[in-house]
């Protein structure tokens, strides 16, 4: 029976232990009884504890472990007594289980449990004493307090965790027994636990301060280990929020821990129940703020030190602005009288409260002005409260249920936040039809949003939840709803015209001027005038048409809409009517007054002066509006009564967008910059587009009896308007996006310029790394050191040596810490680290030691020169002047010189030394007396150097009795040669010295007596000269990795680039860095590296060939042999180094925390650096240990300081449920906590919890760190309203944790980006900007350069990276200068902390109108008045996908988040309150880019279907036979022009310029020249297309989404099926498309130039039509190999056939796939939209029926009539031949009898007619090219009126021919890939253009060896 209990314990205790594959911190196996503790056990921490101390003590005394695990049971117990939370039942049943089998086995009979506390206090003493508890924590301090403990960090790390784990275990003990003594009487209690042990529980409990979980400072406890609360600028911030005089006192009962006092934030804590995890985070916060102002103002020296009044004062002003702001824009009193009243303390309890509101705002954060007007009111109701003795809980945070703040002020905002969220259908409602965040914030812009009164009026309209949305399309789609508030995104194009209706007058004015102008043949002359003047009708009726759109675009919104706003809207509509009619009048009258004979031009008089003067005020507005020094005029003159009306009915009044105007100087540049822009396409449009078609227009208009081809309804007696039409058309459409090539060149230009001022690109090779070295110190101190007053005192001209060896002393740490971490990171080799490491600078040598790299192999060089200078009789300047010619092998020389003195004199006796310096002293005199060749033999220079390299050989290794006797035979053979060989001096000047030497030589005295190098400086140089004197090859290429090579280029080169001066450490701003996770790869496990693709290729694999030297260096870095297979590595932690390794080169979330941890290293490193100058408590100091940067990571002030400076929070939104589901991710997630000490995770924590008989679920935002047992450390923990994601997923899980960010400043980081060591660096510098000189505003958000490091994975990445520099360095340049209009484009943007959280957070989270959720902060900062600069001395990396497929996915997502900006709010308003320039340059660099792609491929469009147009109507053939005959050249070219539309190569400029500019012409030329031999050009060519389907069904449909792309590497054949369902809709159907216009073209166009007119006319509409076909297949790998197309053919007839049903995928079945491809039509006015666009489709069967030789000449619409009964006679066929074989199962052989004759009589029909009419064959190829596309019209209005096809019941009729249609086109795209697929070479040649030589050898060699076992069954 025992073994059975055994097995059953094992079994139970098995169950319980949290199954994990991480280890602690130290690397121990982290295992135990510590079961999954339910987490909706409200303290499951308590509960994990005690078990966790259980399960140590097991062994110790199972008894006592068992009387723990009771303990514990009964918390659970108490806590969930019905077992009703999820998981608790099975904890506590197995718990039971368990404690049930100790009772059993360790027990005989009853247990006597009052013995528990008996045993348990026995227990306690006996756990003391066996741990020496008391000389545990003494021995700990001495260590750490001795100051030694750098050089031994492990010992101490050993003894803290020791020393933790035990008051640890302690802590547990001492809780039970108090919890059990309760169980007894006080007597018995006080018997069984005496006084004096309860003191030393007590006493043992204080211990434990550091077990307290804390974030950054630890406030709660008094601490040793963290020096943080030594620091003078945090105590005087601790002291300055304690409790001061004046504030009611708290209840006697309210807790306040023994550790400190009470302060202001506990009593906000008591009035206004405030969670309490809420006031310890927001505590922490704000003293941390204040604590970091303090430091910039100065270190307070006092021993108490006080907060500076200022520092209170910026932090409280920063703080409340927006708030402040909020109240002068209502014309409200603040809750302060005058800020000169508000005393200091006051001004934190305000700061207090705010933040405090704030931190447990939850969703309610993204309403910054629904927070003013709770802290308003709150402040009000706390004035009242100070008035009072003693402290009294606020009423409108008071209930039954007691005092919270979160229920009674944040749940009902929350409550109709999410009901209105949950109305949005999940994104697919139309976004009139339910409130967004901006809806309810912007209900607080007006004194309206008092009526919702203090507490809240929950009966106001504002809390009216909204009813269900009707399902049913035909109805309007409406539920009963409160309105929008004062905008609506309707969903249209209109948007465009509406926001930015100063561009399109501007731009339709200038046409119809230039038209005029060109129609005059550019006379200027009083008719031209007379037509000018037309541009006055234009203008209003223009605005006109804008007012109109003010009304369309408010509806739903007027209810809830300021009435000054609508009247403002409905007296523009009536200004600009009254204005348009009386305009258009008196122009008309005008003109037909004067065309009236002897008329005396009245009306036009009067015509032309009511349009001066409209014209002079609107141009006066305009100046007074929007140039900057006009503007501030205005403003001091609002309080005119006339200037206000006038402004307000100008321009909307918004409380953002105010005031966003910029100084002088930067409105003249962005001026300049757009008339150059429009200089250009103005004289383009009008020299090349408009006056070339003046002519041509003429002649057709004027051409009376053009005879057409079929039958025409328009143009015949009306100017043949629609060949008009045809020509122009396409010259409009390129005249509206051509502004754009126009920008896009002269950007380039301008940032091309700005770059090189910048001196960006200046190191762009390896050999300007070498050359300008020595200039990189001074550079470097100059820059990115903290100034040094010894520094500037060394500026004498003497003393330039010891500036300069200083400066290099300083620079060798940083450098040697960069070179370090490049080995770390495996980028290079040991001896490349070797070479690179540059000398201390710190010994007595005179002269700056450079890095080896620099003087490698210069030693043999100059030998050689020497010895040939001898030979060739050169004199001594000669040789030096040779020598001197390499700067770097003069240094070699003067080093080896001072070395050799410096080592002989140091290892040798009196006598020795004598010779060293007689020696030396004879050198310099022939050096002198210009006498070297005379008195040396420099042929001998070999021999000698071959001397010193055997004794410098012999002295580097470590002392032994035989290499001393080998030192000194080597000098004494050094000393023969010179004395014998080299030396020719005359002994007789010194022969007394020469002599002695003599006869110490001939005794065996001389050099007998050997001092061996012991100190490490000197070691140091032995072994610096042995490396000279033996590295013979040239370091001209070390670092050979050329990423590697790439960074040193980068940081070197920044060191000259301009940028702000470093402050110390103590005194930069403070920074958060901040990254959001969902569920990607953290860290790949090796099942996920080994496993292999149908190829046989695993990720493993892929890395090794793709960075071959960098897996030989993670070899060497672990002690493996390079030839190492991975399967050998087997031990543990070189299998989590691998894991690491592959990690670290994939776009991983163990790669991002990797490289921001930089931060906090380069702090530490500049902290511990800075102690000479910071005169802290590591300050005096030697000069040689101010370099030294041993042991820095440990110096518990460099600790102290960066944490101070820097937090890294990583919001990983489900980690909670990762860890309950015990995913690899959680583990993974806290295997980096325990790596980074740092490092903080916030989560999601879902918790459920019985009440009432019912299970309730409840949601916190948490924030955990790794503690010493290898778990979570929960450090905050507050209560969330309800479920935060009601919005978009990304901005809804940065908001909840962005209450656990930290400092002055955030930078926003993805969890697919990297940073380097050297770049942060810099960090310090970039903050400082945010006191630069960037325009008349301080910086808001900083803009950084970026990396795309995944260029080298293939070419389509490569593409994708250069595609993406090219933006985020010299496009992003131009738009912050000088265009004032760079938004934020992602990240790695550093933002103003304070101003952000005070204004709604980082980015916006409304359901899909913020999918581009980044793009919205940009908009927010700069609308609130904000500044966005940009800066590229430093840089971040990032990762972009590399897969064609996750490239076009990433692409869709951006292009529909563009559709849903046209519509939103935040592009209306910058789009009307910009000035017009810099409206322009928002425009064509947000929303009009991607109008402006859409509109290049409508301009194919357009152009094909005019050329079809002329085509079918026979009017080309006809124009061009008249021109022919009247000889007219303009009217041919006209017909036969490509309208220019193949400018778009000009895009390509941008790329071009930035690779010259950072690369050099020479490499720029081969980059771009292999990126078309790659075919780059298709590829931007396909995601053109893509970008253009996105945007333009997003507006049309909506439908935007996240698109996760996997951001892993692309190393798997993409099936055909698979990328016919991506791009069928986006890129096939519309090449296709194209394809047939220009078949149509070729066969009934006029090509009078014959087939090279056509190829010329139509070769970029082939190209791009090909391009959308055939890329995907073109860039897939494996694409063209035959077995694979073999298989993919039958995967995708097998997708086609399948008929799917419920719950299967698209992925799995056509059926489903065409469901899911429909779902995007949605909306009555979707499906109008439809139609229209599929009317297009029609035309072909029009013209193509005329054309056919059956009917002649015949234009009758009887022909066209005919050929409709022709096609319902096929679809009849269809439907005999497709019948449902459901149906026919009972008549099989007479429906194939039916079929059969139908087949035949079809036959027969055409036989017939071809024989016996004039039916050609070729009319038969051109009835499928008429009915073809006809009937895909009609497919696709049937598809978008689905509800009503299925009600007629001809559903799936329509599904039959759309599967017909889609294996026609995946037929005539798979057809040409079959046949290359045929010649292997063809996927050879893929495999080169897609990949690296590496990887594409690597992927030839393993198909030959895996044999193609993939495909074998083949």
């Amino acid at each position: 029976m025992s073994r059975v209990d055994d097995l059953w314990e094992r079994l139970v205790r098995a169950a319980l232990r949290r199954e994990r594959t991480r280890v602690d911190l130290y690397g121990r196996p982290d295992t135990g009884i510590v079961a999954n503790v339910p987490s909706s056990l409200a303290n499951n921490r308590d509960i994990d504890d005690i078990l966790r101390a259980a399960d140590e003590i097991q062994d110790d005394d199972p008894n006592i472990s068992r009387i723990l695990c009771e303990h514990a049971y009964s918390l659970a117990q108490n806590l969930d007594p019905n077992s009703e939370g999820r998981g608790v039942l099975q904890f506590k049943t197995g718990l039971q289980s368990l404690i049930k089998q100790k009772l059993a086995k360790r027990e005989v009979g009853n247990i006597d449990r009052s013995q528990d506390i008996i045993r348990l206090n026995e227990f306690y003493k006996l756990y003391r004493e066996k741990h020496n508890v008391d000389k545990l924590r003494e021995d700990e301090l001495k260590l750490r307090e001795s100051g030694a403990f750098s050089g031994n960090f492990g010992e101490l790390e050993r003894k803290t965790v020791k020393r933790k784990r035990v008051f640890a275990t302690l802590k547990v003990l001492g809780a039970v027994l108090e919890q059990l003594s309760k169980e007894v009487s006080p007597e018995d209690a006080e018997r069984l636990i005496p006084e004096d042990l309860r003191r030393v529980i007590e006493s043992d409990a204080a211990m434990t301060e550091d077990l307290v979980a804390y974030n950054i400072i630890p406030l709660d406890a008094p601490t040793i280990t963290n020096v943080i609360p030594s620091f003078p600028e945090v105590r005087a911030s601790i002291s300055a929020v304690r409790y001061f005089r004046g504030l009611p006192k708290l209840p006697g009962n309210f807790p306040i821990p023994a550790t400190r006092n009470a302060d202001i934030l506990d009593f906000l804590h008591f009035v206004f129940g405030f969670q309490k995890d809420n006031v310890s985070n927001q505590r922490e916060h704000i003293i941390h703020l204040l604590a970091n102002e303090q430091s910039r103002l100065g270190i307070p020296e006092d021993t108490e030190p006080k907060l500076d009044e200022a520092a209170v004062h910026k932090v409280f002003t920063k703080s409340l602005e927006n708030y402040t702001k909020w109240c002068n824009y209502l014309n409200i009193q603040p809750i302060w009288s005058s800020m000169g009243a508000v005393s200091k303390e006051k001004k934190l309890l305000y700061l207090s409260l705010y933040f405090l509101i704030w931190g447990e705002a939850a969703n309610v954060r993204f309403l910054p002005e629904c927070l003013c007007y709770i802290f308003h009111h709150m402040g009000r109701e706390l004035d009242e409260i100070l008035r009072q003795e003693i402290a009294q809980p606020a009423n409108s945070c008071t209930s039954e249920n007691g005092v919270s703040f979160l229920d009674q002020v944040i749940c009902p905002l929350y409550d109709i936040i999410a009901a209105e969220a949950g109305n949005n259908d999940n994104g697919r409602a139309p976004h009139s039809a339910w409130r967004n965040y901006d809806d309810f914030n912007e209900y607080f812009w007006s004194l309206r949003c008092f009526e919702l009164s203090w507490p809240w009026r929950k009966s106001s309209s504002f809390f009216m939840k909204p009813m269900p949305r009707s399902k049913n399309f035909l109805k309007s789609g409406s539920s009963k709803h409160q309105g929008k508030t004062s905008f609506v995104e309707h969903r249209t194009f209109l948007h465009l015209y509406h926001s930015f209706h100063r561009l399109w007058m501007f731009l339709f004015m200038m046409f119809q001027g230039l038209t005029i102008l060109a129609f005059n043949n550019g006379h200027f002359n009083f008719k031209m005038i007379r037509e000018v003047l037309s541009l006055g009708p234009t203008y209003v009726v223009m605005k006109l048409f804008q007012s109109v759109l003010d009304i369309i675009m408010m509806y739903g919104a007027y209810s809830t809409t300021s009435r000054f706003a609508v009247s403002r809207i409905f007296l523009r509509f009536i200004w600009f009517s009254m204005a348009s009619v009386f305009i258009c009048f008196l122009y008309v009258k005008a003109i037909q007054e004067e065309s009236r004979p002897n008329s005396d031009s009245v009306l036009f008089k009067i015509y032309g002066i009511v349009l001066a003067i409209y014209a002079g005020v609107q141009f006066f507005l305009s100046l007074l509006m929007q140039i900057p020094a006009c503007h501030r005029l205005t403003n001091g003159c609002d309080n005119w009564p006339l200037i206000r009306f006038i402004k307000w009915m100008n321009q909307e009044h918004y409380y953002v967008g105010r005031g966003m105007y910029e100084r002088t100087s930067d409105y003249i540049k962005y001026m300049f910059f757009w008339l150059v822009v429009l200089g250009c396409k103005f004289s383009f449009a009008y020299f090349l587009q408009i006056r070339p078609l003046v002519r041509p227009t003429r002649i057709i208009v004027d051409i009376p009896d053009l005879r057409y081809s079929w039958h025409d309804f328009v143009s015949k007696n009306n100017h043949n308007a629609l060949s008009i039409a045809s020509l122009w058309a396409p010259v409009f459409a390129i005249y509206l996006l051509d502004i754009h090539i126009f920008y896009t060149i002269i950007s380039a230009g301008w940032g091309f310029l700005l770059g090189a001022r910048d001196r960006i690109g200046e190191i762009r090779s390896l050999s300007a790394v070498h050359k300008l070295f020595e200039r990189f110190p001074k550079a470097f101190m100059d820059t990115l050191h903290v100034p040094l007053k010894s520094r500037d005192s060394q500026r004498a001209p003497g003393q330039v040596l010891e500036r300069n060896k200083a400066d290099a002393a300083r620079f060798s740490p940083f450098w040697n810490e960069i070179i370090r971490n490049l080995r770390e990171e495996d980028y290079i080799t040991n001896l490349e680290m070797e070479l690179l490491l540059m000398p201390k600078n710190t010994g007595n040598l005179p002269l700056v030691q450079w890095p080896l790299f620099l003087l490698a192999s210069k030693i043999f060089v100059a030998k050689d020169i020497a010895v040939d200078a001898r030979d060739t009789r050169d004199s001594q300047d000669e040789l030096w002047d040779r020598i001197s010619r390499d700067d770097y092998m003069k240094y070699a020389v003067e080093e080896c010189y001072y070395t050799i003195k410096l080592i002989l004199t140091a290892i040798l006796d009196d006598e020795g030394k004598m010779w060293v310096e007689r020696v030396f002293e004879d050198v310099q005199t022939s050096i002198k007396n210009k006498s070297i060749y005379v008195e040396f033999e420099l042929n001998k220079l070999p021999l000698v150097i071959q001397k010193l390299t055997a004794l410098m050989g012999v002295l580097k290794e470590v002392e032994e009795p035989d290499l001393v006797n080998g030192a000194v035979k080597a000098v004494q053979d050094l000393y023969d040669v010179v004395q014998h060989d080299v030396l020719s001096v005359n002994m007789r000047e010194n022969y007394e010295t020469w002599n002695m030497l003599l006869k110490a030589r001939t005794e065996g005295r001389l050099f007998s007596k050997l001092k061996w190098p012991r100190d490490a400086e000197l070691r140091a140089q032995v072994r610096r000269l042995y490396s000279l004197l033996t590295i013979k090859e040239s370091a001209a290429n070390i670092p050979r990795n050329l990423e590697a090579r790439r960074r040193l280029e980068f940081f070197t080169n920044s060191l000259f680039m301009e940028m702000p001066m470093a402050k110390p450490v103590r005194e930069m701003l403070s920074f958060s860095v901040f990254t959001p996770y969902y569920s990607e790869v953290v860290l790949y496990s090796m099942p996920e590296l080994l496993k292999k693709n149908e190829d046989g290729i695993s990720i493993l694999f892929y890395l090794q060939k793709i960075y071959p030297d960098e897996w030989k260096n993670f070899l060497a870095r672990i002690n493996r042999d390079e030839n190492t297979l991975d399967s050998e590595l087997d031990s543990p932690s070189d299998i989590l180094d691998l894991r690491f390794w592959a990690s670290y080169r994939g776009q991983t979330l163990a790669r991002t925390v990797r490289g921001m941890m930089y931060y906090r290293k380069a702090l530490m490193l500049q902290t511990y650096l800075e102690r000479t100058t910071a005169g802290d408590i590591e300050a005096a100091i030697s000069t040689n240990e101010a370099i030294d940067t041993q042991g820095f990571e440990f110096s518990p002030e460099a600790r102290a300081q960066a944490d101070l400076k820097f937090t890294y929070v990583v919001t990983c939104q489900i980690y909670g449920k990762q860890k309950e589901e015990q995913k690899p991710e959680a583990a993974d997630i806290a295997l980096l906590m325990q790596r980074n000490e740092a490092l903080r995770v916030a989560f999601i924590d879902v918790v459920e919890t019985p009440r009432d008989g019912r299970v309730q679920t409840e949601f916190y935002s948490k924030l955990v760190k790794a503690d010493i047992n290898g778990k979570d450390k929960e450090i905050y923990s507050i209560k969330l309203p309800g479920n935060p994601k009601l919005g978009e997923g990304k901005p809804e899980n940065q908001n909840h944790a962005v209450v656990f960010t930290r400092g002055n400043a955030v930078q926003t980081i993805d969890m697919n980006q990297d940073n380097y060591f050297e770049e942060a660096l810099k960090m310090r510098n970039l903050l400082e900007e945010f006191y630069g000189n960037h325009g008349i505003r301080a910086p808001t958000i900083l803009g950084v350069r970026e990396h795309v490091f995944t260029g080298s994975v293939s070419s389509l990445a490569s593409f994708m990276s250069n595609q993406e520099t090219s933006f985020v360095t010299l496009g992003q340049r131009v738009l912050a200068n000088p265009l004032k209009v760079r938004m934020h484009y992602g990240h790695p943007d550093v933002f103003d902390r304070v101003f952000h959280i005070t204004r709604g957070g980082i980015s916006k989270a409304s359901r899909v109108i913020n999918i581009s959720e980044d793009i919205y902060s940009g908009f927010n900062s700069t609308l609130r008045q904000g500044n966005i600069t940009h800066h590229e001395y430093i840089q971040v990396g990032k990762g972009r996908d590399v897969g064609l497929n996750q490239i076009a996915l990433f692409e869709g997502k951006v292009a529909g988040g563009n559709g849903e900006q046209v519509l939103s709010r935040d592009i209306y308003r910058l789009g009307q309150l910009f000035d017009f320039f810099r409206m322009l340059s928002f425009y064509f660099t947000t929303v009009g880019f991607y109008f402006c792609t859409m509109l290049t491929v409508l301009t194919v469009y357009i152009f094909l279907y005019g050329k079809a147009y002329l085509a079918f109507s026979g009017l080309d053939e006809d124009i061009q036979t008249r021109a022919d005959v009247m000889g007219n050249s303009a009217l041919s070219t006209a017909l036969n022009t490509q309208f220019l539309f193949q400018i778009g190569v000009f895009t390509a400029v941008p790329m071009v310029l930035g690779f010259i500019l950072e690369q050099g012409f020479l490499r720029a030329v081969v980059s771009f020249v292999t990126m078309q031999f790659q075919l780059c050009t298709v590829f931007f060519t396909f995601s053109l297309g893509t970008r253009t389907h996105y945007f333009g069904r997003t507006i049309l449909h909506g439908g935007a989404k996240y698109h996760a792309t996997g951001r892993g590497f692309v190393v798997r054949h993409i099936k055909f099926a698979e990328n016919y369902r991506l791009y069928s809709r986006s890129h096939f159907v519309k090449a296709l498309e194209v394809v047939l216009l220009l078949v149509v073209y070729l066969a009934y166009g006029n090509h009078d130039g014959g087939a090279l007119s056509y190829i010329l006319l139509s070769l970029s509409s082939w190209f791009m039509a090909i391009s959308w076909l055939f890329a995907p297949y073109l860039f897939n790998p494996s694409g063209f190999e035959w077995q694979k197309t073999v298989e993919d053919f039958r995967d995708w007839t097998n997708w086609l056939l399948y008929r799917g049903g419920i719950g299967v995928k698209g992925e799995e079945s056509w059926e489903a796939w065409w469901d899911e491809e429909l779902a995007h039509i949605r909306t009555f006015r979707g499906r109008v939209m439809e139609t229209i666009l599929s009317l297009r489709f029609f035309i072909f069967q029009y013209g193509v029926v005329y054309k056919l030789d059956v009917q002649g000449n015949n234009t009758s619409l009887t022909v066209y009539g005919f050929s409709w009964i022709v096609l319902a006679v096929l679809l009849i066929l269809f439907k005999v031949f497709t019948f449902s074989q459901k149906i026919s199962v009972n008549f099989q052989l007479l429906l194939r009898f039916i079929q059969g004759v139908a087949f035949l009589l079809a036959i027969a029909g055409i036989t017939v007619a071809v024989a016996l009419s004039t039916l050609s064959i070729t009319d038969i190829f051109a009835c499928i090219l008429a009915f073809v596309p006809t009937g895909w019209g009609i497919l696709s209005i049937a598809v978008a009126w689905k509800p009503l096809i299925k009600k007629i019941g001809m559903w799936k009729s329509i599904r039959s021919i759309a599967r017909l249609y889609d294996a026609g086109m995946g037929m005539v795209i798979f057809i040409p890939v079959a046949l290359f697929s045929w010649f292997p070479f063809v996927s050879t040649f893929q495999t080169r253009l897609m990949f690296n030589q590496a990887f594409s050898r690597g992927l030839e060699i393993s198909l030959i060896l895996a044999g193609n076992n993939p495909n074998a069954a083949l």
